[in-house]
């Protein structure tokens, strides 16, 4: 990932287009509604069309929920923070993921624009259920409702201070991201695979 310097105010101009610019930005309430809605519907879904029992939905839903932050950790760290050694790379990089870091207090820019985000989630849910059949409707759930929890957790790490319990470890986790090293914890929802991938280092003092 390109270096950049963290600036506490301002913005920046994506796309000369109007159109694209806007679709680059969004309230944060847009996609944990789409999302938590979308996770529902599939839900219900399952209860009135599958025969998944309640036991089996509840643990695939947790699955989801789990390979979630896995695949949470694995795109930040290898495709936001991709190598930029061409032009081409460079200004990818910074489209997806740069700008935040470069404006991480910009709070229309802390969540994938909903529209690319939906589509992702519904070609998920097509390609899945060709593989798991009716399993999807339960796991791809916890999969959505991760990925709003992992969005609310970004948005108040990046807008309010932090709460003193223990979910102050979330804020300082992400803090040591953005303002110590960029090449480590990656985890925003979850520390979890930072631990198993060895990308969590001890914090310093000040930041805890």
């Amino acid at each position: 990932m390109a270096e950049v310097s963290p600036k506490n105010k301002g913005t920046r101009q994506l796309f000369n287009n109007p159109i694209l610019e806007r679709l680059t930005r969004t309230h944060i309430a847009v996609p944990l509604t789409i999302f938590f809605v979308y996770a529902g519907a599939l839900l219900y879904w399952s209860t009135i069309n599958t025969l998944l029992s309640p036991l089996l939905t509840i643990a695939l839903f947790f699955a989801g929920w789990l390979v979630f932050t896995w695949v949470e950790y694995n795109v930040h760290r290898y495709v936001f923070h991709m190598a930029t050694y061409t032009k081409a790379r460079e200004k990818f990089q910074y489209t997806m993921h740069g700008v935040h870091h470069e404006f991480p207090k910009d709070k229309d820019r802390l969540a994938m624009p909903p529209l690319l985000s939906v589509t992702i989630s519904t070609i998920l849910l097509l390609l899945l259920r060709l593989v798991m059949g009716d399993f999807v409707f339960a796991f791809l759930p916890g999969f959505l409702v991760g990925y709003a929890c992992y969005l609310g957790v970004h948005y108040l790490v990046h807008a309010y201070q932090p709460p003193k319990n223990f979910l102050k470890a979330l804020w300082v986790n992400h803090g040591v991201h953005h303002y110590k090293n960029g090449e480590i914890v990656f985890g925003v929802s979850s520390p979890l695979w930072d631990y198993i991938y060895g990308t969590m280092r001890e914090k310093s003092k000040s930041m805890a």
